[in-house]
């Protein structure tokens, strides 16, 4: 599941321990069927009917608990979550922060304010590296290490954002604020025409930057982490960082076609995240990470 649903996060996955790279994921299979029941797709693909969506997002809660329960589901993925529950102490609070992200798309919902997007950024990303910071050893209660395990899946999405602005359009979604389009004078929904592109790629390089700021503050977290966790997680920040990199370089052209890493670009990043696992964090990162506007305590207590 993870290699077609998530190439870049595969390829920086094989570099945990067996075990924890097995936990990953573990969990990466509860979450990408989460997604696919609730949009009616496989693995990521074209989004499906959604008359039904309000019956599939019950469906996930109701597995998803059974599975936190350790009961039987009768779904490999739902099971996959019962068992990493089961071995490192994932909770029903944190997955149920996850499929609150599931709920804000279901019901279509569209963010007005910057705070509104990134606490949707939360739900379906931030909350998902808190559990994958747990997955991978961090204590519960380490506050600051989960922090920074939080703006790494924030800056996943907001580079998932800024990709995937053109397929999001086609379906009738929007994930960029509604007070950034005003302030471009783009008009809902045609964000995509000719005649506001450069406008676009204004919005979108402002997505990438936020995008960065987090990255530099996930890099800082790593630190915390062992050896093995360490290199896999800044792999993962540089080649999914490279996504919002290629996509602010690209300018108003990055939606002519899907901006992907190359597989030469992914071991290149794995290389340098092998250096940089050994080296101190560079100033620069902490001058970067400043830019973050938001906390996970302020993310996760913000009311929907």
């Amino acid at each position: 599941m993870i290699a077609e649903g998530s190439k870049s996060f595969a390829a920086a996955s094989r570099l945990f321990d067996r075990v924890t790279r097995e936990r990953v994921w573990l969990l990466y299979a509860w979450c990408r069927r989460c997604d696919d029941l609730i949009d009616g797709q496989d693995l990521g693909g074209k989004l499906g009917d959604s008359s039904d969506v309000t019956v599939r997002l019950e469906q996930v809660r109701a597995l998803t608990s059974r599975a936190l329960r350790g009961e039987d589901t009768d779904d490999a993925a739902f099971a996959c979550l019962g068992v990493v529950a089961a071995e490192t102490g994932l909770t029903q609070a944190m997955a149920d922060a996850v499929i609150a992200g599931f709920a804000l798309d279901a019901m279509e919902w569209h963010p007005r304010s910057e705070a509104d997007l990134m606490r949707y950024c939360w739900h379906v990303a931030g909350a998902v590296g808190v559990m994958m910071a747990v997955v991978m050893g961090v204590d519960p209660d380490d506050n600051e290490t989960l922090e920074r395990a939080c703006d790494l899946g924030l800056a996943f999405q907001l580079a998932n954002i800024a990709r995937d602005l053109a397929e999001d359009n086609a379906a009738q979604r929007c994930y960029l604020p509604a007070e950034w389009l005003a302030e471009a004078d783009i008009p809902p929904g045609e964000e995509l025409k000719p005649p506001y592109r450069n406008a676009l790629a204004g919005l979108a390089r402002r997505l990438c930057r936020l995008a960065a700021a987090h990255e530099s503050s996930a890099r800082i977290g790593a630190r915390r982490l062992g050896w093995r966790q360490r290199w896999a997680i800044l792999a993962a920040a540089g080649i999914y960082g490279d996504i919002a990199r290629q996509v602010e370089r690209r300018g108003s052209k990055a939606w002519d076609s899907r901006t992907v890493v190359s597989n030469a670009r992914k071991i290149g990043w794995i290389a340098r995240a092998l250096m940089q696992s050994a080296l101190p964090v560079m100033a620069r990162t902490r001058r970067e990470a400043q830019a973050r506007h938001f906390t996970l305590h302020e993310l996760s207590q913000s009311p929907q």
